[in-house]
């Protein structure tokens, strides 16, 4: 149910990408103690973004998951700029996050729902 959409202009080669992959679905299942099994990563490159009128390195980055806590999305914040700073030299004030609390009853998965 944990989910991370990273949007960015800056290409990651195909090399890099299934560690970076595995990093954030790592770092979002212990972030939020869900099984890693219900963790769900996905990396788009972008190349028509612009942040502040420039389009220096930057990143938009969704993160959702069922009984998301405001402690949570502080700790993930960090968390993940300091991976996007670290594997893709992103400053932290180049990236946008986007936390949701999605209710478990329209968190679809299985032929069910999660609520």
């Amino acid at each position: 149910m944990p989910l991370i959409k990273l949007r960015t202009n800056v290409s990651v080669t195909d090399e890099k990408k299934p560690e970076l992959l595995s990093e954030l679905s790592q770092l979002l299942a212990s972030e939020t103690g869900k099984p890693e099994r219900y963790v769900m990563v996905e990396i788009a490159e972008d190349r028509n973004m612009l942040f502040g009128g420039s389009s220096d390195p930057l990143a938009y980055v969704e993160c959702k998951s069922i009984g998301l806590s405001m402690i949570q999305a502080k700790s993930l914040s960090k968390s993940i700029s300091q991976v996007l700073d670290s594997r893709m030299q992103i400053n932290a004030d180049r990236v946008y996050i986007e936390f949701s609390n999605c209710p478990a009853e329209f968190w679809g998965w299985n032929g069910s729902t999660f609520g």
